[in-house]
């Protein structure tokens, strides 16, 4: 008693499906891999600003005010 087995064969309108799906989620991929970029240019400003800041706090500090006058100061205050 043997079993033949029968080779199945994929239809060509399935492999046609079959492939895209899987350019459809190489695409999704790769729309998501460019929000990220587009994400970390938008970000990068706010690294630099809030390394300004700092910078404006302890030379304010440095000159004998205190922290919460150096902020006031740093943040357009008088």
């Amino acid at each position: 008693m043997s079993k033949e087995k029968k080779s199945k064969k994929c239809s060509k309108s399935r492999k046609i499906l079959w492939y895209a799906f899987g350019a459809a989620g190489l695409a999704a991929r790769g729309l998501a891999a460019l929000a990220l970029i587009a994400i970390a240019i938008k970000i990068y400003p706010f690294k630099e600003q809030a390394k300004s800041f700092n910078s404006c706090v302890e030379e304010t500090r440095n000159s004998g005010k205190s922290l919460s006058a150096s902020v006031n100061y740093c943040n357009g205050g008088s």
